[in-house]
């Protein structure tokens, strides 16, 4: 097959790392997939080694929504299969399937966040879409009028599979000030007003005096400097650390403790699942698909609830051991790269089979 994955901008975020997986898995199949942008660059550009690729504008026009001469880039590539990641790409993604009506385009719902006019209009349009949590599936159908036999199911990868076993003494905990005993709890997301790392900031600052532990933040945007802000402002400064963008974070998880989310909006939260896998247990607001993550979910902006089922697992060790041993099993049966791109390139034969609709 030629498969064409569709992506707006490779910033630092989920579904950007999820593409370039995808596109890396289907070429590793056998088949012919490139990845088109519509932006060049991007913090996650230096990954695209060995990924075919290909941007729309010829300077970086700074412009999520600009996609200059996307239905002749289309048209051109000829493809077989055309699947939309992220909100911008599946905005252009009814546009497309009008455009080529015998063109198989695959819209994806991977948010929690509003969907824009032109993205619910694609939903209407185009031959299949693909959610990547149950959740999502749901709002789908119940909210934007989709039919269920239009809907696909697929979890998202790992991206950052485990190598060895946690490792606390690695240079990263001695080089954060942390010692053996240190209690380390990590976020790894985008500073965005939904991802709400304030509130965990917030919650950090109610642990019990006496306790020893850092709060590691990884990732940048426009929030971190109010979150380090209010880190200041609470006396945190020696135990909230802002780490910024990693393009691998693999080694975070290796050297924390335990997981914490307090994002608001999410459809499948890509940090849970690849703690999980690195043997963390996690606490995360219970929002979107993060219960499907195998996470211990409690209400959203309940600060009382997220400390009640934090507190034990940062003084019981081995409550702490049986919680995350069970999420690494859930990780490793629901969201292996090889089962889920299999999953994708079955639903495109299948959709490829059937005739296309008058």
């Amino acid at each position: 097959m030629k498969i064409l994955i569709v992506q707006d901008h490779l910033r630092s975020g989920g579904t950007e790392r999820q593409s370039i997986l995808l596109t890396r898995a289907f070429a590793a199949a056998g088949h012919e997939a490139t990845l088109l942008t519509f932006r060049p660059g991007g913090a996650l550009a230096p990954t695209l080694d060995s990924v075919r690729h290909r941007a729309l504008q010829p300077v970086d026009l700074h412009l999520d929504w600009f996609a200059p001469g996307l239905a002749h880039a289309v048209r051109t590539a000829a493809p077989d299969i055309v699947l939309c990641m992220g909100r911008m790409a599946n905005c252009h993604a009814g546009g497309l399937q009008k455009k080529s009506p015998a063109l198989a385009v695959i819209a994806t719902m991977r948010t929690g966040k509003p969907l824009p006019r032109l993205f619910r209009r694609s939903l209407q349009q185009v031959r299949h879409i693909i959610a990547n949590s149950h959740d999502a599936a749901a709002v789908l159908a119940s909210q934007h009028d989709v039919a269920p036999a239009k809907i696909t199911v697929i979890h998202n990868s790992l991206v950052f599979s485990p190598t060895g076993p946690p490792d606390h003494k690695t240079g990263l905990r001695a080089q954060l000030g942390a010692t053996d005993a240190t209690l380390v709890l990590l976020d790894v997301a985008m500073f965005r007003p939904e991802k709400n790392q304030r509130e965990l900031i917030e919650i950090a600052a109610q642990l019990p005096a006496g306790l020893d532990w850092q709060l590691w933040l990884a990732g940048d945007g426009p929030e971190r400097a109010a979150c380090e802000r209010l880190t200041a402002k609470k006396n945190l400064s020696q135990q909230v650390k802002f780490l910024g963008f990693r393009a691998d974070p693999a080694p975070l998880y290796s050297a924390a403790d335990l997981a914490v989310h307090t994002s608001l909006r999410e459809s499948l939260p890509n940090f849970l699942i690849e703690a999980h896998a690195h043997g963390l247990a996690s606490v995360a607001y219970d929002v979107g698909g993060v219960r499907e993550t195998g996470a211990i979910a409690v209400p959203a902006r309940d600060q009382a609830a997220f400390l009640a089922r934090l507190q034990p697992l940062l003084t019981d060790p081995a409550l702490r051991a049986r919680t995350a041993a069970a999420a690494q099993t859930h990780a490793h049966s629901h969201f292996v790269p090889e089962q889920q791109a299999h999953a994708y390139l079955d639903l495109f034969a299948r959709l490829l089979q059937a005739p296309a609709p008058a």
